[in-house]
């Protein structure tokens, strides 16, 4: 049974336990969805499943009730994210950005990769179920998630190209025929860059302006 299949099972058993445990049906769907993405980072999948979700959401609903801060959606999709792109081989890995990152349909990821469209069907099996954040925030996360993505694409030929997008310093990615994939746009504090949001619609009438040095 795959994470997914078992996540699901258990998510009626979940939501009862933080209902309980927390009174609110609000914060009870927050909890069971921190339980599902503590699941989604374990390096191996726990088995059984069942008793690490039932234990990871009475331990969430535990530090809700204390005032403990749990971390923002998209902070732990992408927290979740990233453990799962660092277990993936580098193809895998080209697959995984190129489709849930930058948004690129079946004939784009398989012209970037060079392989066929099947071939990369193939090598996308196991991410389909992870939710990949528009938005990343924070220096740390932004510098990991850089780490982790930049160097996959630059290994099937994709390029990064520093330019304005939506009015802002970015960068647009092209794959090895020069096609524009997608775009980030970067907010900087501080002289650091500390949001990166995806654009998987340029504007080219700004991408196609030189981002400021």
């Amino acid at each position: 049974m795959s994470r997914i299949e078992e996540f699901e099972e258990a998510r009626p058993l979940l939501y009862s336990i933080a209902h309980r445990m927390l009174g609110s049906a609000g914060r009870a769907d927050d909890a069971v969805h921190q339980a599902w993405l503590h699941y989604q980072a374990a390096p191996e999948q726990p088995d059984p499943g069942r008793e690490f979700l039932t234990a990871a959401v009475a331990r969430i609903c535990l530090d809700i009730l204390r005032g403990i801060r749990l971390p923002e959606p998209a902070e732990a999709q992408a927290t979740a994210a990233l453990s799962l792109l660092e277990r993936l081989s580098p193809l895998e890995r080209a697959v995984f950005v190129l489709r849930e990152v930058l948004g690129c349909g079946p004939a784009q990821i398989a012209s970037a990769v060079g392989c066929s469209e099947a071939a990369c069907r193939q090598l996308a099996t196991g991410g389909t179920a992870l939710s990949w954040p528009r938005r990343i925030a924070g220096a740390e996360h932004v510098a990991r998630v850089l780490a982790t993505i930049v160097p996959a694409l630059v290994r099937v030929g994709v390029t990064l190209e520093p330019r304005q997008v939506d009015q802002r310093p970015g960068a647009v990615f092209r794959d090895r025929n020069g096609t524009v994939l997608s775009a980030l746009a970067l907010d900087f504090l501080d002289g650091r860059i500390h949001t990166i949001r995806w654009v998987t619609d340029p504007d080219l009438s700004t991408a196609d302006t030189p981002a400021p040095t």
